[in-house]
Protein backbone atom coordinates (compact mmCIF):
# COMPACT_ATOMS: atom_id res chain seq x y z
CA UNK A 1 0.00 0.00 0.00
CA UNK A 2 3.13 2.60 0.85
CA UNK A 3 4.49 1.75 -2.39
CA UNK A 4 0.98 2.12 -4.19
CA UNK A 5 0.94 6.01 -2.38
CA UNK A 6 4.48 6.43 -3.39
CA UNK A 7 3.73 5.84 -6.60
CA UNK A 8 0.93 8.28 -7.39
CA UNK A 9 2.62 10.41 -5.37
CA UNK A 10 5.52 10.72 -7.74
CA UNK A 11 3.34 10.63 -10.45
CA UNK A 12 1.24 13.76 -9.27
CA UNK A 13 4.72 15.87 -8.82
CA UNK A 14 5.11 14.64 -12.52
CA UNK A 15 2.65 15.76 -13.54
CA UNK A 16 2.74 19.17 -11.66
CA UNK A 17 6.06 19.74 -12.65
CA UNK A 18 4.01 19.51 -16.98
CA UNK A 19 2.04 22.39 -15.59
CA UNK A 20 2.53 25.74 -17.49
CA UNK A 21 4.12 28.21 -14.81
CA UNK A 22 2.47 31.32 -13.50
CA UNK A 23 4.40 34.85 -13.82
CA UNK A 24 7.37 35.68 -11.28
CA UNK A 25 8.55 38.20 -10.04
CA UNK A 26 11.75 38.71 -11.08
CA UNK A 27 14.15 41.49 -8.83
CA UNK A 28 16.60 43.06 -10.72
CA UNK A 29 18.88 46.56 -10.19
CA UNK A 30 17.84 50.06 -11.21
CA UNK A 31 20.17 52.73 -11.77
CA UNK A 32 18.98 56.24 -12.22
CA UNK A 33 21.26 59.60 -13.31
CA UNK A 34 22.35 61.47 -16.67
CA UNK A 35 22.56 59.87 -19.60
CA UNK A 36 26.11 60.87 -21.50
CA UNK A 37 24.10 61.16 -24.77
CA UNK A 38 21.19 62.85 -24.18
CA UNK A 39 22.56 64.66 -21.08
CA UNK A 40 19.26 64.16 -19.36
CA UNK A 41 18.04 61.93 -16.58
CA UNK A 42 17.54 57.97 -17.06
CA UNK A 43 15.90 55.05 -15.37
CA UNK A 44 17.52 51.49 -15.94
CA UNK A 45 16.48 48.83 -14.80
CA UNK A 46 19.17 45.22 -14.85
CA UNK A 47 19.35 41.97 -14.32
CA UNK A 48 22.04 38.82 -15.59
CA UNK A 49 19.94 38.83 -19.03
CA UNK A 50 18.12 41.92 -19.60
CA UNK A 51 18.91 45.46 -19.81
CA UNK A 52 16.13 48.11 -20.09
CA UNK A 53 17.14 52.12 -20.40
CA UNK A 54 14.40 55.05 -20.81
CA UNK A 55 16.05 58.36 -21.25
CA UNK A 56 13.56 61.66 -20.71
CA UNK A 57 13.12 63.25 -24.24
CA UNK A 58 12.09 67.23 -23.88
CA UNK A 59 8.95 68.24 -25.32
CA UNK A 60 10.35 70.37 -27.95
CA UNK A 61 12.50 67.48 -28.90
CA UNK A 62 9.88 65.45 -29.78
CA UNK A 63 8.04 68.96 -31.41
CA UNK A 64 11.30 69.29 -33.06
CA UNK A 65 11.65 65.65 -34.46
CA UNK A 66 8.03 65.20 -35.44
CA UNK A 67 7.23 68.10 -37.32
CA UNK A 68 10.14 67.65 -39.05
CA UNK A 69 8.61 64.02 -40.47
CA UNK A 70 5.76 65.94 -41.75
CA UNK A 71 3.56 66.39 -38.38
CA UNK A 72 1.57 69.59 -38.14
CA UNK A 73 1.78 71.43 -35.28
CA UNK A 74 -1.57 70.33 -33.11
CA UNK A 75 -0.31 66.89 -33.83
CA UNK A 76 3.46 67.17 -32.88
CA UNK A 77 1.65 68.72 -29.60
CA UNK A 78 -0.34 65.80 -29.02
CA UNK A 79 2.89 63.62 -29.15
CA UNK A 80 5.05 66.55 -26.98
CA UNK A 81 2.49 66.18 -24.74
CA UNK A 82 2.74 62.71 -24.28
CA UNK A 83 5.37 61.61 -22.06
CA UNK A 84 8.08 59.91 -24.59
CA UNK A 85 10.97 58.34 -23.32
CA UNK A 86 14.45 57.47 -25.51
CA UNK A 87 14.28 53.11 -24.65
CA UNK A 88 16.84 50.88 -25.11
CA UNK A 89 15.96 47.08 -24.76
CA UNK A 90 18.80 44.42 -24.41
CA UNK A 91 19.55 40.94 -23.99
CA UNK A 92 22.50 41.04 -21.98
CA UNK A 93 23.00 37.34 -21.50
CA UNK A 94 26.24 35.86 -22.74
CA UNK A 95 25.93 34.76 -26.34
CA UNK A 96 26.64 31.52 -25.47
CA UNK A 97 23.82 31.36 -23.17
CA UNK A 98 21.22 30.60 -25.83
CA UNK A 99 19.11 32.37 -23.72
CA UNK A 100 15.97 34.52 -25.79
CA UNK A 101 14.17 37.06 -24.36
CA UNK A 102 10.63 38.23 -25.27
CA UNK A 103 8.29 41.12 -24.73
CA UNK A 104 4.69 42.52 -25.61
CA UNK A 105 4.31 45.94 -24.18
CA UNK A 106 0.47 45.39 -24.30
CA UNK A 107 0.96 43.48 -20.69
CA UNK A 108 3.06 46.28 -19.16
CA UNK A 109 1.21 48.64 -17.27
CA UNK A 110 1.41 52.20 -15.96
CA UNK A 111 0.87 52.99 -12.24
CA UNK A 112 -0.06 56.51 -12.27
CA UNK A 113 -2.02 58.50 -8.77
CA UNK A 114 -3.51 54.79 -7.77
CA UNK A 115 -4.49 54.23 -11.24
CA UNK A 116 -3.35 51.57 -13.60
CA UNK A 117 -3.52 52.02 -17.09
CA UNK A 118 -1.60 50.92 -20.57
CA UNK A 119 1.10 52.74 -22.76
CA UNK A 120 0.14 54.04 -25.91
CA UNK A 121 1.19 51.94 -28.83
CA UNK A 122 2.01 51.93 -32.32
CA UNK A 123 -1.29 50.60 -32.87
CA UNK A 124 -3.32 52.60 -31.25
CA UNK A 125 -1.54 56.01 -32.48
CA UNK A 126 -1.85 54.73 -35.99
CA UNK A 127 -5.60 53.98 -35.88
CA UNK A 128 -5.84 58.00 -34.38
CA UNK A 129 -3.32 59.25 -37.15
CA UNK A 130 -4.93 57.55 -39.70
CA UNK A 131 -8.97 59.06 -38.46
CA UNK A 132 -7.32 62.47 -38.19
CA UNK A 133 -5.87 61.83 -42.17
CA UNK A 134 -2.51 62.46 -41.07
CA UNK A 135 -0.29 61.94 -44.10
CA UNK A 136 1.03 58.26 -44.60
CA UNK A 137 4.65 59.00 -45.07
CA UNK A 138 4.19 60.75 -41.44
CA UNK A 139 2.35 58.14 -40.16
CA UNK A 140 5.11 55.31 -41.33
CA UNK A 141 7.98 57.56 -40.01
CA UNK A 142 6.11 57.54 -36.68
CA UNK A 143 5.31 54.14 -36.45
CA UNK A 144 9.34 53.46 -37.34
CA UNK A 145 9.94 55.74 -33.96
CA UNK A 146 8.22 53.85 -31.83
CA UNK A 147 9.91 50.50 -30.40
CA UNK A 148 8.18 47.54 -31.69
CA UNK A 149 5.48 46.48 -29.56
CA UNK A 150 6.63 42.52 -29.31
CA UNK A 151 9.82 41.75 -30.10
CA UNK A 152 12.23 38.88 -29.26
CA UNK A 153 15.90 39.21 -28.70
CA UNK A 154 19.15 36.75 -29.20
CA UNK A 155 21.94 36.82 -26.59
CA UNK A 156 23.43 40.25 -27.22
CA UNK A 157 20.92 41.53 -29.15
CA UNK A 158 19.52 44.74 -29.04
CA UNK A 159 17.22 47.87 -30.34
CA UNK A 160 15.61 51.34 -29.27
CA UNK A 161 13.15 53.77 -29.89
CA UNK A 162 10.51 55.77 -28.46
CA UNK A 163 7.97 54.60 -26.24
CA UNK A 164 4.72 56.63 -25.10
CA UNK A 165 3.24 56.83 -21.75
CA UNK A 166 0.11 59.09 -22.50
CA UNK A 167 0.95 61.13 -18.87
CA UNK A 168 1.36 65.39 -18.72
CA UNK A 169 4.97 66.76 -18.84
CA UNK A 170 6.54 66.26 -15.19
CA UNK A 171 4.55 63.24 -14.09
CA UNK A 172 6.19 60.72 -12.02
CA UNK A 173 4.46 57.12 -12.69
CA UNK A 174 5.97 53.52 -11.63
CA UNK A 175 6.25 51.12 -14.58
CA UNK A 176 5.27 47.41 -14.52
CA UNK A 177 7.66 45.15 -17.29
CA UNK A 178 6.69 41.83 -18.59
CA UNK A 179 9.23 39.96 -20.58
CA UNK A 180 9.30 35.58 -21.14
CA UNK A 181 12.89 34.18 -20.53
CA UNK A 182 13.10 30.12 -20.91
CA UNK A 183 9.15 29.62 -21.35
CA UNK A 184 8.35 31.50 -17.91
CA UNK A 185 6.89 34.95 -17.66
CA UNK A 186 8.57 37.61 -15.35
CA UNK A 187 8.03 40.51 -14.04
CA UNK A 188 8.97 43.66 -11.90
CA UNK A 189 8.87 47.53 -11.26
CA UNK A 190 10.88 50.63 -12.16
CA UNK A 191 9.72 52.74 -9.64
CA UNK A 192 9.10 56.54 -9.59
CA UNK A 193 10.18 57.44 -13.23
CA UNK A 194 9.47 61.28 -14.13
CA UNK A 195 8.12 62.39 -17.73
CA UNK A 196 10.05 65.18 -19.15
CA UNK A 197 8.58 68.77 -18.01
CA UNK A 198 7.95 70.92 -20.52
CA UNK A 199 10.62 73.43 -20.84
CA UNK A 200 11.78 75.61 -23.46
CA UNK A 201 15.50 75.80 -23.76
CA UNK A 202 17.79 77.70 -25.90
CA UNK A 203 19.73 75.66 -27.59
CA UNK A 204 22.72 77.08 -27.27
CA UNK A 205 22.34 76.63 -23.27
CA UNK A 206 20.88 73.36 -23.64
CA UNK A 207 24.15 70.88 -23.31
Amino acid sequence: MLRDLSLKFVTLVGALCLLPMGQVSAKGTVLTGTDEDAQLPYWEWRSDTVSLRLVQRLPDQTRAFFMARGFNKQHAEQIAQSCIFQTVYKNIAPATSQRIIKYDLSKWRVIYNGKVQTLKLRESWEEEWNSKKVPPPAVIAFSWSLIPTQQSYQPQDYNWGMTSYNLPPGTRFDLKMVWTQDGVEHTDVIKNIECAPDLHLDPKEAF
